[in-house]
């Protein structure tokens, strides 16, 4: 008799989830919607959204893009996501689903999507293979990270953290990858990247940004 076990496409931090809706939107109102902005002008077409967290890019998208399929797995952030969309200036739909596992067919984006999401793949390398399957020959794909520092000294920051507690209190996230080098490793090719540090000054017994300050955003091609 054979035994079907189930696909999970759910993965629940309900604490993380709830940090993060308010850490976020803090992010936001401290310059990090601009960055949005510019990630996502001049899109248009059919556009996936991978890892939509809680929506803060909806409301970005310009009237060009056609429609949005968001995936979010964390069903806290997943249910934000979707209320968020309902304010959104174009059609988008919300749903569950893993990077690893997209709820698509080969071939249908235009675009995709991704808003600080490398860090928390276990396997970003298969998220972004899985990417690459969903989007149309010559596609974008449109990053937006944080990634490994370009210091030494933060960079050992990092790798401490990451091997420590951080991945644990924060959802599986991870602060020194280096997400270029996974993207181009995936098959794309980089059109555009734009490194900048992001000081975001909302501060603790440690900054709250200081692992995570060290950014990109860029265009890469299927």
């Amino acid at each position: 008799m054979r035994t079907t076990v189930p696909v999970t496409t759910e993965i629940s931090h309900p604490l993380f989830a709830r940090f993060y809706t308010w850490f976020s939107q803090v992010l936001d109102r401290r310059g990090l919607a601009g960055q949005r902005e510019a990630l996502l002008a001049g899109l248009s077409g059919r556009v996936i959204e991978v890892g939509a967290g809680n929506g803060l890019n909806f409301r970005h998208y310009p009237p060009s893009v056609t429609g949005v399929l968001a995936v979010e797995p964390e069903p806290r952030l997943r249910a934000a996501a979707r209320r968020a969309a309902e304010a959104a200036p174009v059609r988008i739909e919300v749903g569950g689903g893993l990077a690893e596992r997209l709820p698509a067919a080969g071939g249908r984006f235009d675009a995709a999507v991704v808003t600080f999401v490398l860090c928390s793949l276990p396997d970003p390398g298969a998220g972004l293979r899985e990417i690459r399957r969903v989007l149309a020959p010559g596609g974008r794909l449109r990053f937006l990270e944080h990634v490994r520092a370009g210091g030494a000294g933060w960079a050992r920051a990092q790798d401490l953290l990451d091997a420590t507690v951080w991945p644990r209190l924060t959802g599986g996230c991870h602060t020194g990858r280096d997400s270029v080098a996974a993207i181009e490793a995936a098959g794309f090719t980089i059109e555009s990247l734009d490194r900048f540090v992001f000081a975001c000054g909302v501060r603790g017994p440690i900054s709250l940004c200081g692992p995570i300050s060290f950014c990109v955003r860029g265009v890469a091609r299927r």
